[in-house]
């Protein structure tokens, strides 16, 4: 099932300069990014438990595809999408050289190309910050979770003053007029103060206030300390986590001190 443009957004740009997609090739193929992805499936899949059968997997903001090619190795039927045409068709080419089945489509997460129901788990690191409209890319997200499905998403956390998405101190705090007038910069004259991104941040949140936005479409969200598992922790670390854990102020200090926002939500049943 093909879905139109959302009513926001009456066309989509899926082009992208030469430097942002060189980059992106680059790095999608590099050491750091196999194991950023790698992280994230072991501890998506230690909260998830051990699935009896293969998962159906959408990999939303895929870019070059290296985490669909992952979680297709791992025996899951894997679905990405991209609004980057060339970042598509780089993705389908390495799916082909693996030797993969993988379904790659061009398409904006406010409109997904998939039916309602149909996926048991939704991946989109690092995508939300990029999204307009992201209130709809949640709502669609959502739509094709079946119930009891989970929702894996990384964004930019505007509490910790460290990020990577401009190329300027301390931005996660620059007051939203501010922000503003530096994606203005960004899409114009100064392109390089975003790499070069067709659709640079435009968006910051808080875990709270995710957890709040997710429990509206009825998720109930884990943080990124609740995906932890403390038998992985060395013997002195585990009383400090478990203190973190326990105590909301100081989990709120140890939000303050990450630069991503990272969690986990699951689908209520029916």
């Amino acid at each position: 099932m093909n879905r139109e443009p959302a009513g926001s957004e009456p066309g989509w740009n899926t082009g992208g300069h030469a430097d942002f997609y060189d980059r992106c090739e680059a790095q999608s193929a590099g050491v750091a990014a196999l194991e950023r992805f790698a992280a994230i499936q072991a501890a998506v899949m230690r909260a998830l438990g051990a699935p009896t059968r293969p998962l159906n997997v959408a990999d939303i903001g895929c870019g070059a595809g290296t985490q669909s090619r992952l979680w297709a190795s791992a025996g899951h039927r894997v679905a990405g999408a991209d609004i980057n045409a060339a970042l598509i068709t780089l993705a389908r080419r390495r799916a082909l050289e693996a030797g993969q089945e993988i379904r790659f489509e061009l398409a904006s997460a406010t409109a997904l190309p998939w039916p309602e129901r149909s996926m048991d788990l939704c991946l989109a690191p690092g995508l939300l910050e990029h999204v307009d409209d992201w209130r709809a890319c949640l709502a669609e997200m959502a739509r094709v979770l079946r119930p009891g499905g989970a929702l894996y998403l990384s964004t930019n956390n505007k509490l910790c003053p460290l990020q990577d998405a401009f190329a300027l101190p301390l931005y996660a705090w620059y007051p939203g007029w501010l922000k503003r007038r530096c994606v203005r910069l960004a899409r114009t004259t100064r392109p390089s103060l975003a790499g070069h991104a067709t659709y640079p941040a435009l968006n910051w949140f808080t875990y709270y206030g995710l957890r709040a936005d997710l429990a509206r479409h009825g998720m109930d969200s884990l943080d990124r300390f609740d995906m932890i598992d403390p038998r992985r922790l060395r013997r002195f670390q585990r009383p400090a986590f478990a203190l973190l854990r326990a105590l909301p102020p100081l989990r709120f200090c140890a939000h303050v001190l990450t630069p991503c926002t990272a969690l986990l939500a699951f689908k209520r049943p029916a």
